[in-house]
């Protein structure tokens, strides 16, 4: 089977994160494909894991990836703030949150999550929630479509965004990624349209954690695992973008009484990584260690 993911930072990850027992338990709360999960099971034979992903497909490749570790690992499909808030198990070890949309949904889902490829408007990473980003973007009025670009994307041009998508739906419904890249494009200034990154891109992103509700999770997660954690136990945490980074940072500062802050400042992908895989360069790791 073939795996698309590259796990960032996995090295500095594992110089962070290292178990104080052998049969010491690792909460992966975002498995992915199960890159950094199978980088500690090699690592340490007696180590379990639990990972925790909330979309079925890229949740399976990691099982079969995982298979030959046996009940060492054991996948939960769940979002993670909701795998803390009903768990009941053993206090863990280690607590891992690689808050990055793993390239499996950019490059085989077809779910709309790109740019490259014309794809239904979905997004969803649980097949089952009842809105995608089809729903979105022919159902939300002007205002708060608006307010969801600006928010999630930080998007400066947000307005003539959302009323180039309103005044568009008027004609049909917008159903694809092309349809909706082409409204973005016609709708930002001219000078606006041809910098590095796509002028769509800002605006699919939030799309994406506005379908998944993807912000507002990460604090009681963070919660849920301080809570769940060992005495000495740590938590580190890889964001990819501000507004994910800022919630963690806060997160992590008003509660220096229990938790100890081990980087001052944020460890960031090396040079040589950078080069490996573009997709790297704006991952951030924080680590805390329970007091």
């Amino acid at each position: 089977m073939d795996f698309v993911h590259y796990s960032v930072m996995k090295n500095e990850v594992l110089s962070f994160l290292v178990p104080k027992s052998e049969d010491a338990l690792l909460v992966d709360c975002t498995l992915g494909e199960g890159g950094h999960s199978e980088a500690f099971l090699q690592k340490y034979p007696s180590l379990r894991v639990i990972g925790i992903d909330r979309d079925r497909s890229i949740q399976e490749k990691a099982r079969s990836r995982l298979s030959g570790f046996g009940a060492r690992f054991q996948a939960v499909n769940a979002w993670f703030n909701d795998f803390w808030d009903s768990y009941n198990g053993e206090d863990a070890d280690l607590v891992l949150f690689d808050l990055g949309i793993s390239m499996f949904h950019f490059v085989e889902s077809g779910r709309g999550f790109s740019l490259r490829n014309s794809e239904k408007l979905d997004m969803r990473l649980d097949l089952d929630a009842p809105v995608s980003a089809m729903d979105i973007v022919n159902r939300y009025d002007e205002k708060s479509l608006a307010d969801v670009i600006y928010n999630y994307g930080e998007e400066r041009y947000s307005r003539r965004i959302a009323a180039a998508i309103c005044d568009m739906r008027k004609t049909g419904r917008i159903e694809t990624t092309k349809d909706l890249a082409d409204i973005v494009f016609r709708a930002v200034p001219k000078e606006y349209r041809y910098k590095r990154i796509h002028p769509a891109t800002k605006t699919f992103q939030a799309l994406r954690i506005e379908v998944n509700k993807e912000l507002t999770r990460i604090e009681p997660a963070l919660e849920g695992a301080m809570k769940h954690l060992k005495r000495g136990g740590r938590i580190a945490v890889i964001t990819f973008h501000s507004l994910e980074d800022r919630i963690v940072k806060w997160f992590f500062r008003q509660r220096t009484e229990t938790l100890e802050i081990l980087t001052k400042k944020p460890v960031i992908p090396t040079e040589e990584e950078c080069e490996t895989n573009s997709a790297s360069r704006s991952a951030k790791l924080r680590v805390v260690e329970k007091r």
